[in-house]
């Protein structure tokens, strides 16, 4: 099991990044895909059409927000950390995954650069 680190920039204050990843209609524009998402602990979730599923674990508005993300019946669940860091260009993200499966890393990691950490990033700049 791994665990994934990244920072990124968003040129936007906390309160936004998080209303975008924390607001259904949001997640789903700059997904560009069917979401099911409630900001409420303990309730289930679904990016792009069930692709990623899991469960809220806590929102701290504007500031944090943790989650399970699920890898099939075998895996441990992986755990999702997002923290928002007011920044003068306006956000800092910093993304942590924990229990990534070894063989997953890599096209998982990818994707998470590629279309959730990048989705969002095109959504901000546009």
């Amino acid at each position: 099991m791994k665990t994934y680190k990244k920072y990124t920039y968003l040129p936007a204050p906390p309160e936004e990044v998080y209303w975008a990843l924390t607001k259904a209609q949001s997640i789903q524009l700059w997904t560009g895909a069917e979401v099911e998402f409630t900001e409420e602990a303990n309730t289930e979730f679904s990016f792009w059409e069930g692709d990623i599923t899991g469960k809220n674990i806590e929102f701290d508005y504007g500031k944090k927000i943790v989650q399970q993300w699920y890898f099939g019946e075998d895996n441990e669940p992986s755990i999702v950390t997002i923290k928002l860091h007011e920044d003068k260009k306006g956000t800092s993200l910093e993304f942590v995954q924990t229990n990534i499966p070894d063989e997953d890393f890599k096209d998982f990691t990818e994707g998470i650069e590629e279309y959730y950490l990048g989705g969002l990033i095109d959504f901000f700049e546009e």
